[in-house]
């Protein structure tokens, strides 16, 4: 029987998706990818807006149809990219995300401490590559940047990859947020190469402009909103405590033995490398489940927080440009360890401040090239355009105050 190697994916976003290469239909199908499914694109967004359940399969079998269409426009104006280049940087965009443990962001760093998603992703491409006979090769140098046509790792990683345009895309259709919409379609019709550099032509600087303004809008509405900071980093400090009770010689259970492995024994998190089954066997439900038990857990700072999560019962979150007063933040823990007969130390779980930060658009380590019809070249901040200059070039900082809701 012949090998299937053509299939058609219903997206609700971009129509039909097409896998036409046995190999991705093998990386697909594979463990690996497949637990993708089992973690939320957007972490706790759903918390504000429900329809953000989507997932980073979805997102990256978007990013995926996007580089298609990249790769297609490209070839039409002339770009050389042969077809081992053209499979390598739709595998690399494929797998951008593979090493995204749960909860994506919210937890990096968390449960296994030092290890980044880029560089997993990168182990589990290694590890597939040996997997299917060393046919990753490419993909691997496109996603390193290791390869001699720059503009193919730029289209997966950089300022204008399809990463951002899918998640933005993606982000914005799940949450109902108009003001992430970007013309996508017309940044691709416009993308050019020139001095192997990926750029846009002049006619598209509007359409950046817009897609760079909705990368504001989202970090701050979605992203960045109070409800979600609050949710992730009640995860964050959930498992923070469980940690430290397990160094005190506590019992802390996990339903997951994955999860059970990396939060009882220290010593894997610095060799999560020589660990990858277990890895990719952790996903959100593995979290969620545990932290279901927690909720009857007899440390009183555990349970809570667990319980706070599990009914959507937040922290509040206040949000301003300065700094909060180590007085009134005090004074908080102070409420809450009377309330909840705890130390001022494990009120500190309770309450606690952060400080949120984005930057849209920073010239001096990322640009975006414009190709005008001259010939010439010009970073976007340099052309006659006075809101990419004076707004989105700067960084915007808040600082916030999650704490338990006390009645004072």
């Amino acid at each position: 029987m012949a090998q299937l190697s053509r299939k058609i994916i219903n997206d609700p976003v971009y129509g039909f998706i097409t896998l036409d290469h046995p190999l991705l239909l093998n990386i697909v199908a594979h463990p690996y990818y497949q637990r993708l499914r089992r973690i939320n694109q957007m972490a706790f967004a759903h918390l504000v807006y429900p329809g953000a359940v989507h997932t980073r399969l979805h997102h990256s079998l978007g990013a995926y149809h996007l580089m298609g269409n990249a790769v297609t426009e490209l070839r039409r104006k002339g770009v050389a990219i042969s077809d081992e280049e053209e499979l390598g940087v739709k595998i690399a965009i494929l797998l951008h995300d593979i090493g995204h443990g749960p909860f994506s962001h919210a937890l990096e760093n968390v449960v296994i401490k030092g290890a980044h998603h880029e560089t997993l992703s990168l182990q589990i491409m290694q590890v597939l590559d040996k997997e299917f006979g060393g046919q990753l090769g490419t993909a691997i140098r496109i996603f390193t940047n290791d390869h001699p046509k720059r503009f193919l790792h730029q289209l997966v990683s950089g300022q204008l990859d399809m990463d951002r345009m899918d998640y933005l895309s993606r982000d914005s259709f799940f949450t109902g947020v108009s003001e992430g919409v970007i013309g996508y379609d017309r940044i691709l019709k416009m993308l050019a190469v020139c001095d192997g550099e990926l750029m846009v032509e002049e006619k598209a600087i509007y359409s950046i402009e817009k897609f760079l303004l909705a990368r504001r809008l989202m970090y701050w509405q979605v992203y960045l909103h109070k409800t979600v900071v609050s949710a992730e980093k009640m995860l964050v400090r959930i498992l923070e405590r469980a940690r430290e009770l397990v160094v005190r010689g506590e019992e802390v259970s996990c339903c997951s033995p994955a999860l059970d492995f990396f939060l009882q024994d220290a010593t894997t998190r610095a060799s999560v490398g020589s660990n990858l089954d277990k890895f990719c066997l952790l996903d959100d439900y593995d979290v969620m489940g545990t932290i279901k038990n927690w909720m009857f857990h007899p440390d009183k700072v555990l349970s809570g927080l667990s319980k706070g999560l599990i009914d959507r019962r937040l922290l509040k979150v206040r949000l301003q440009a300065t700094p909060f007063e180590e007085s009134y933040v005090a004074g908080l823990k102070e409420n809450v360890s009377r309330m909840l007969d705890i130390s001022m130390e494990e009120a500190g779980y309770f309450v606690f401040t952060g400080e949120a930060v984005n930057t849209t658009y920073n010239p001096a380590d990322e640009k975006i090239c414009i190709l005008f019809r001259d010939g010439s070249v010009k970073d976007i901040s340099k052309v006659d355009n006075a809101l990419i200059q004076q707004t989105l070039a700067s960084t915007v900082k808040k600082f916030y105050i999650c704490h338990l809701s006390t009645g004072v």
